[in-house]
């Protein structure tokens, strides 16, 4: 068993490792607060909650270029599924040599497959640390350095209600008491609103943003499987969190599911129904489609390009290979022209002797 004096210690350091956390969350949750405090009241529960709307909105906004670049990793990845297909084929018996290789792939492509969970990693110390806040206010102790500055704050926190269920209260704790109170009901609502909005996401929206090929095989099987294990998970820890937390995950569900619409809409994967219906409008604007993808592929390929440029230099890649020039007659198109060995005349007795 591990001596309770070792979790004694591995608390206190996580708790000294996220006092920047705890100081950036209570200080933007704390100047929302005041900003709204002058229309709604300082001790009104909707000043907190629209406190906490407004840190996720800001937080999102801040993930919108690791957003993008997500949504190219994830394109990338998708153009590059032939090339991955043939590597697996060809070194199917040497899983070292295929590791290698795919990654070289990826490198040379200027992809990372990480990208896609970098919004999810950065938005987890928003998560835990407006959780320790707000679990702050259950027990009366000020969490972050702003919410120590104003005494009223703490109190303030842990009594504002919403649809008569105050913020800071958890579903699991109030029911201890054998008695349906609001908490319940809200929590349970705001599940409902994120099961139903990650089924939008994943049923309509992105299933319009596949190839009918990504929606065959093991990979879409678990997607699938996932949809059903999602709900299980939320009606889990939200029955462990407080309500202010089940505010700033359902926020974020909804953010995600209002980006992603925007992006299928204006910019769809080629060769999917959403991107049918995209060059449809198009030309009902009369706009080029095809013009429209190759200024974009333009931009996507200089970027690759500079990032690709950039790492070789650094030395992080073997410098390309320039393509050979011509030595030959090059004809009207500007290939060589191909010129067959012609062989030596030989006599009689040198074709005999050979």
């Amino acid at each position: 068993m591990i001596p309770l004096d070792l979790w004694g210690d591995l608390g206190g350091f996580f708790n000294t490792l996220m006092q920047p956390i705890y100081w950036v969350i209570s200080g933007v949750l704390v100047g929302f607060h005041h900003m709204l405090a002058t229309i709604l009241g300082k001790d009104s529960g909707w000043t907190w909650a629209l406190s906490i709307v407004l840190l996720t909105m800001l937080t999102r906004a801040c993930l919108i270029p690791l957003f993008v670049k997500q949504i190219n990793s994830m394109r990338g990845m998708q153009l590059l599924g032939p090339k991955l297909k043939e590597l697996q084929d060809k070194y199917k018996d040497d899983r070292e040599k295929l590791g290698q290789e795919t990654m070289n792939l990826y490198q040379q492509e200027g992809i990372n497959p990480m990208a896609s969970c970098l919004p999810i990693l950065c938005q987890s110390p928003v998560f835990i640390g407006l959780y320790w806040v707000l679990y702050g206010a259950i027990n009366n102790q000020p969490t972050g350095w702003w919410m120590q500055q104003d005494a009223s704050l703490v109190p303030s926190l842990k009594n504002a209600t919403i649809f008569g269920a105050p913020i800071s209260s958890r579903f699991a704790a109030i029911f201890s008491d054998h008695a349906w109170t609001a908490v319940q009901t809200v929590t349970v609502v705001m599940i409902v609103i994120m099961c139903f909005s990650l089924f939008w996401q994943q049923f309509h929206l992105s299933r319009k943003n596949m190839p009918p090929s990504a929606l065959e095989g093991p990979m879409a099987q678990q997607q699938k499987i996932m949809i059903f294990v999602f709900p299980l998970m939320y009606a889990f820890m939200g029955t462990n969190i407080p309500l202010g937390v089940l505010i700033y995950w359902m926020t974020t569900n909804l953010w995600t599911l209002c980006q992603q619409t925007i992006l299928i809409r204006n910019n769809p994967t080629p060769g999917t129904p959403a991107f049918l219906d995209w060059e449809e409008r198009m030309r009902k604007q009369g706009k080029d489609p095809d013009e429209i993808l190759k200024r974009r592929q333009d931009k996507l390929d200089a970027k690759r390009k500079k990032k690709v440029a950039k790492k070789t230099a650094a030395g992080k890649l073997p410098p390309q290979a320039e393509p050979k020039k011509p030595t030959g007659p090059v004809g009207p198109s500007g290939k060589p022209v191909v010129q067959r060995q012609q062989h030596k005349k030989q006599t009689r007795a040198q074709r005999k002797k050979s």
